[in-house]
């Protein structure tokens, strides 16, 4: 079994309970962005072993009576139809799919605010289409001098031209379909209206990483500079925290940087600005959650050397550039590891060299490392989860859990009716043929009943996945990386 290093229930209960003291500081009712991934967060579960991918909207859930949420997306990603890299759905789309989520929680969506709404056509047309499914949309405007001309921002010709979006709970939720859409901006114009109307509210942000109270080159805190090559930020030590606390704390560039604009917008808005550091506003308590600082280490560790190796492939696909690369070496040598400390990669490197041919390899929990080759009948990583759950389940090597008789006309089916180039089953089809025997096959079953013991394996295979095997792969919960190599010189691969 994976050691543990997290303690998500001491987590959740501690940040509810900080929650709740920033809410009764500002006399009732706090604005909180919220960053990061509210649904799914594998990034924050592979680093602090422990950690629940769905933590953060379980701790909102035992604030549902108190909270509602207000999701903001930014017009101009409406137009562009921009598209979330790991989910592959516009961002107009992700919103609906939030909406459902939420309310799948029993949390109530109070509205959507549209942001730098300029009169694009297509957020034009995205307002109708909400309020046609009974939705509430507010929009708020792009403005002049944002973020530097202050005195113009705060007044009725800046955030006075946005429209007021009408809450009614104590907690506002802030969240997005990803990052630019607005959240911070949206929360200091709920301020300004709250203010003008005689309401005392407060602002907060959670933000999982960087973990405040962590060193600055802890790994758990260099891990999330590698999930973030891709934007440039760097973490840093909060100035304002130190001048003012003499205390180290960890933050991050972008915050540092608009501290001084967001004090002075406070003082504007509120008379006086109520924090005194970046840190100040910020409401998270995960490292307070970390029971075994070691399995944190070397599990961001591997997380580090996977963002590389994920790098390493985008670069090869033309969707990343050297640079992430090199920021992610350097990362790689502040945090004291290097790509010879994932074993499964010369795993499948040597059996790839063996066989001539594509190889995968997994490592599981005890250590074991078990190898797939390429066959007429089954790609490497196919025929790497059929060994794996042979081995888990004792099974002897020798027995096939799906014949070839079962196979072949799947094969059939691919090639002659379906029209496919590659005969050969993808890990789907060898699950499905794997769970049709296990009706009849009691091995089969007994190799079927395993999979849930593949979660948090450590996965590696000597050429780029197809998308179907990447996404069987991290529903069954395994960390997946490869060589930058495609099977075949061709130019266009799916």
């Amino acid at each position: 079994m994976a050691k543990i290093g997290f303690d998500n229930e001491k987590y959740l209960r501690l940040q509810s309970e900080k929650i709740k003291e920033r809410i009764a500081a500002f006399g009732g009712k706090l604005y909180l962005e919220f960053g990061g991934k509210l649904f799914d967060d594998y990034h924050a579960s592979r680093v602090l072993p422990g950690f629940k991918p769905d933590s953060k909207i379980n701790m909102l859930v035992q604030l549902k009576d108190q909270a509602e949420i207000v999701i903001v997306i930014n017009a101009e990603d409406i137009e562009k139809n921009k598209v979330r890299g790991d989910l592959g759905i516009t961002y107009d789309l992700d919103v609906l799919r939030l909406i459902d989520a939420f309310r799948g929680y029993g949390l109530y969506v109070g509205s959507v605010c549209l942001t730098r709404f300029n009169g694009q056509p297509s957020a034009v047309a995205y307002q109708k289409k909400l309020e046609s499914l009974g939705l509430k949309v507010f929009r708020h405007y792009p403005i002049a001098g944002y973020p530097s001309d202050i005195p113009y921002i705060v007044s009725d010709e800046g955030y006075g031209k946005n429209e007021y979006i009408e809450t009614s709970r104590s907690l506002v939720v802030i969240t997005a379909p990803g990052p630019g859409s607005g959240k911070m901006a949206t929360c200091l114009s709920q301020l300004y209206h709250e203010y003008k109307r005689g309401i005392k509210a407060g602002y907060a942000k959670y933000e999982t990483f960087p973990i405040w109270n962590l060193p600055l080159k802890h790994p758990v805190n260099l891990a999330y500079e590698a999930a973030t090559a891709d934007l440039n930020d760097v973490n840093m030590i909060d100035p304002f925290h130190l001048e003012a606390y003499g205390e180290t704390t960890i933050n991050y560039n972008r915050d540092v940087e608009i501290f001084p604009v967001l004090e002075a917008m406070f003082e504007k808005i509120m008379g006086s600005c109520p924090y005194k550091s970046p840190t100040d506003m910020g409401v998270n308590m995960a490292g307070y959650g970390i029971i075994d600082d070691e399995v944190t280490k070397e599990a961001s560790k591997q997380e580090i050397i996977r963002r590389y190796y994920n790098t390493l492939c985008q670069i090869r696909q033309g969707t990343a550039d050297n640079e992430q690369k090199l920021k992610l070496e350097l990362l790689m040598k502040q945090a004291g590891t290097s790509i010879e400390d994932r074993p499964v990669v010369s795993a499948a490197k040597i059996k790839a060299e063996t066989t001539g041919d594509p190889a995968a390899a997994i490592q599981l929990a005890d250590g074991r490392i078990i190898t797939g080759k390429t066959s007429e009948l089954l790609g490497a990583t196919s025929a790497m989860l059929l060994n794996a759950l042979k081995s888990l389940a004792g099974i002897a090597d020798d027995v096939q859990l799906i014949s070839p008789t079962i196979i072949e006309p799947i094969q059939n089916l691919k090639t002659g009716h379906l029209h496919s180039k590659n005969p050969r089953l993808h890990t789907d089809e060898v699950l499905i043929a794997l769970s049709i025997c296990a009706a009849t096959d009691e091995t089969a079953k007994e190799a079927i009943d395993q999979l849930q013991n593949l979660a948090g394996t450590e996965f590696h295979s000597s050429v780029i996945l197809s998308q179907v095997d990447m996404n069987v792969l991290r529903k069954l919960g395994i960390n997946v990386t490869c060589e930058p190599n495609y099977e075949s010189q061709k130019l266009y691969h799916r």
